[in-house]
């Protein structure tokens, strides 16, 4: 049964991306069907066989392998921070101070070119084998490495070129990345196997809603790149680009760390005020529980599991993923209670791993004020809950296939 209602849920999502679809008749429904295929085909992969487990666990090996060369620098200049919490490492010490390493690093990779490389030419076979135009195919690529904002910085000439509905599928895109910077703090919270597992999935997610919630035919002279990598701009001193890249580290780290506490705190006063009325059922959890229950339970979960998922998965989308994998990272890392259930786990993890939230649709938007005119900036700010709506799917949609077949 459970099995059969994760099944149902992955056309559930896809029925309602056609069900709100801006044009019916242009969706390019054997491109859809191919993503979709290669994202089970991936999903299957990386769960069932050894080889994809072993590659995905390599990966998140590998984030954890530099939070813990990361956590010799903090060991030097703060190690009471290592030790304050009972003898074990803090939120901050173990998810967020090893982005000073890998911001920097992954920085230096796009300095030495071979980031833009590897964009360039997985997202020229993304094109080639799903028949999405080139430059889509590409920034769904791009934005795993470089995160929503960052992607849409270096991509203002194509923006320029692109008409604005192109642009509003991109700005729909960006609602679904991660950046590569802030993995190692994903793995140190939740599974990193899983983590890693739903980067894929989410980028091909992207393409299958955006491509059904706002298609758009591409002309062959329109399909081009016109300018991603700012080829000939002279390139900026290697220690004057490594102190700003730090620096960044740095805003980024304080950013994460003022929005949690911001956003748990905002959610503590909202359930104190909820209180007065004397109704003790009425808190966020429960409000989110209510409204996320019916996807969760097309997961492939019973009614009181449902219901748990749905909580920490409304939270999510409200305040962020960061918020969520704090409250569950013990749990999920230990498989207790509910996640001693192995489907809860992946299930959870691959919804979480994304910027999917509230907020981020203020940071995209913003984005785009400053890099289109007025009249494409107009166009996808009048069209919000179509971006908040895309994030929810593409979570969604990673999150049942990759489920599929973990129970």
């Amino acid at each position: 049964m459970f099995l059969f209602a994760n099944v149902l849920g992955i056309f559930v999502f896809i029925a309602i991306a056609v069900l709100f679809s801006r044009d019916r008749k242009q969706i390019q429904w054997r491109s859809v069907g191919i993503v979709l295929a290669i994202e089970l085909a991936l999903a299957w992969f990386f769960t069932q066989f050894k080889a994809g487990q072993v590659a995905v666990q390599g990966a998140a090996d590998g984030f954890n392998w530099l939070v813990s060369v990361a956590s010799q620098g903090i060991a030097f200049a703060l190690p009471e921070w290592l030790t304050s919490n009972n003898g074990g490492p803090n939120f901050v010490t173990s998810a967020l101070l090893p982005i000073l390493l890998v911001v920097p690093l992954f920085d230096i990779l796009t300095y030495i070119g071979v980031l833009p490389w590897l964009i360039k030419w997985i997202g020229k076979a993304l094109t080639f084998v799903t028949g999405q135009p080139k430059f889509e195919a590409f920034f769904s690529i791009e934005m795993m490495f470089l995160g929503n904002t960052e992607v849409l910085a270096v991509s203002k000439s194509q923006l320029d070129h692109m008409s604005a509905s192109r642009n509003f599928t991109l700005a729909m895109m960006s609602m679904s990345c991660v950046t590569s910077a802030i993995i190692g703090a994903y793995t140190q919270m939740v599974p990193g196997k899983y983590v890693l597992t739903a980067i894929p999935l989410n980028i091909l997610g992207a393409i299958i809603v955006t491509s059904i919630l706002n298609p758009n035919k591409v002309a062959p002279e329109d399909d081009i790149i016109v300018n991603i990598n700012e080829k000939g701009a002279k390139k900026e001193p290697f220690f004057s680009f490594l102190g700003d890249s730090i620096l960044g580290a740095g805003k980024l780290i304080l950013i994460i760390t003022a929005t949690v506490i911001a956003f748990v705190s905002l959610a503590a006063l909202i359930n104190q005020l909820f209180s007065l009325t004397g109704l003790h059922w009425l808190t966020l959890e429960n409000i989110f529980g209510v409204i996320m229950f019916p996807f969760a339970w097309l997961l492939g979960f019973n009614v009181h599991d449902a219901f748990q998922l749905a909580q920490f998965m409304g939270t999510k989308l409200v305040t962020n993923e960061f918020v969520v994998m704090g409250e569950v990272s013990k749990s999920i890392m230990a498989g207790k209670g509910l996640f001693a259930n192995e489907h809860a786990r992946i299930v959870l993890t691959v919804f979480l791993t994304s910027f999917a939230n509230f907020g981020t649709i203020g940071m995209i938007i913003g984005a785009f004020k400053g890099l289109v005119n007025k009249e494409k900036n107009d166009y996808i700010s009048s069209r919000v809950p179509y971006m908040l709506l895309s994030g929810i799917l593409v979570s969604l949609l990673s999150a049942a296939t990759a489920g599929l077949f973990v129970w």
